[in-house]
């Protein structure tokens, strides 16, 4: 494919590394040209130096060729005329990150449509939308789903505490042979592993397990995480994310919100029906003791700052609140959140690129995701007849070493791959890689 992407920030800087290199002509579109340059200096990308929202620009990066233009710049008009301009300019599909949740409520996307652009993304929704999922499954740091619920990639941290530490996958395996789950990676301190039946599980490890619905209790339950119950949530931040957390959890749970802004808190107070609106400085640990931080079951810290979300989420679970997760802008920070102690953290601009990924097919590659804070990619393929995957069963194909099948999605239904599990044509199929491997995982695909 043909792909644009204007806009250098983090979200485009993301998309243009996640698919560096899977033979897609890539151009990035950037007015900073120092930025430019350090991106090209690390992607393999062609660079336009320029304005998105200028039709020479948009043409000298062959704008009329393009099968898709991405708009992910910091200014939510320069995307929306960058996607307007792209589409009437020849562009077949057009993309623009947005910054009001009005703009992707369902009444107002034809209007979108009829100006010419395809797709609206919304990153604060989508972290919202991820943090609930995280609340769900309070056990877990991350959760990937494919195909709508049929496969789950689950996230958890190993207490040293807990019967599976210092066991082998295999002897886990084993012990649990009516479970449907696969360990696809560990993440051991810097370091992602992806395991063979002799790897044993050690404390503090990060594991990913991939499992079908029946299994996610069971798995949960292997993790010694199954009696975390969530009652009573403490959000911290009423911006666009916070706001967002609460109104999707307010019927569920006993919802309190903390944000430092009277006027803000007034109008929350007004939005949200059943949360308890708190105006007063989430920093202060006396104000936390005194809307009872210590009776939380979950402790979420959505403000603007990334150092104000980490240093609250520290103090709340050294409060002893089971869960905490903290919205970070600062990729930098997303490898050290295992190692400080915190539970989750989400960037809403990698969560972003993950979503836009989904529109960017390279034959028969239906997505690719990256879990945050681990050096390894999640591929999902739609099998292809006479692909080489499908010749042999697994145990006989010769996968590259760092790289697994976890599951297929076969029809409406899940399964979890393991040595005899023979492919075929029409599957879903779910792939763990580290990046060196991706290449060679690829022409089993073809």
């Amino acid at each position: 494919m043909k792909i644009i992407i204007a806009g250098g920030g983090e979200v485009g800087f993301h998309l243009a590394k996640q698919l560096a290199g899977d033979e897609h002509d890539i151009t990035l579109v950037e007015l900073n040209n120092e930025r430019l340059e350090k991106i090209q200096s690390s992607v393999e990308v062609y660079g336009v130096n320029g304005s998105s929202t200028s039709v020479n620009v948009l043409r000298s990066a062959r704008v009329e060729e393009a099968d898709l233009v991405v708009a992910v710049t910091s200014l939510e008009a320069v995307n929306i005329n960058t996607a307007i301009l792209a589409k009437r300019l020849g562009a077949k599909t057009s993309i623009a990150r947005v910054e009001h949740a009005e703009y992707v409520a369902p009444e107002n996307l034809d209007l979108f449509k009829s100006m010419g652009i395809d797709y609206l993304i919304y990153p604060e929704e989508l972290a919202a939308l991820e943090v609930v999922k995280l609340i769900e499954r309070v056990a877990a740091t991350d959760v990937v789903e494919f195909e709508d619920g049929k496969l789950t990639i689950i996230g958890l941290k190993l207490d040293k505490n807990i019967p599976i530490i210092r066991k082998s996958l295999k002897q886990v395996a084993a012990e649990l042979q009516n479970v449907p789950f696969r360990i696809v990676a560990i993440q051991r301190g810097i370091r992602t592993i992806i395991p063979s039946g002799d790897d044993l599980f050690l404390p503090n490890d990060q594991v990913f397990v991939i499992t079908t619905p029946e299994g996610i209790e069971q798995i949960i339950k292997m993790a010694g995480k199954d009696q975390m119950k969530m009652e009573n949530i403490m959000i911290l931040g009423g911006g666009k994310v916070g706001r967002k957390v609460a109104k999707l959890l307010e019927n569920q749970l006993n919802v309190k919100l903390i944000d430092s802004d009277k006027y803000k808190a007034e109008e929350l107070s007004n939005y949200l029906e059943k949360t308890l609106v708190i105006q007063g400085d989430g920093r202060d640990i006396d104000l936390l003791a005194q809307e009872g931080i210590v009776d939380m079951d979950g402790f979420i810290a959505l403000t603007e700052d990334n150092e104000t979300n980490i240093i609250t989420c520290l103090m709340a679970k050294h409060l002893g609140v089971k869960k905490s997760i903290a919205l970070v802008d600062n990729v930098d920070y997303i490898p050290l959140s295992q190692t400080i102690g915190l539970d989750s953290l989400i960037n809403k601009k990698l969560i972003a690129a993950n979503n836009l990924s989904r529109f960017i097919r390279k034959s028969n590659v239906i997505s690719i995701v990256t879990l945050q804070g681990i050096d390894a990619e999640v591929l999902e393929y739609d099998v292809l007849p006479k692909s080489p995957v499908t010749k042999k069963p697994l145990k006989d194909l010769k996968f590259p070493k760092n790289a697994l099948i976890g599951g297929y999605v076969r029809g409406e239904q899940g399964f979890i791959a393991i040595g005899d599990t023979w492919i075929e044509a029409g599957d879903k199929v779910v792939v763990f890689a580290l990046p060196g491997t991706i290449k060679e995982v690829e022409r089993f695909f073809k």
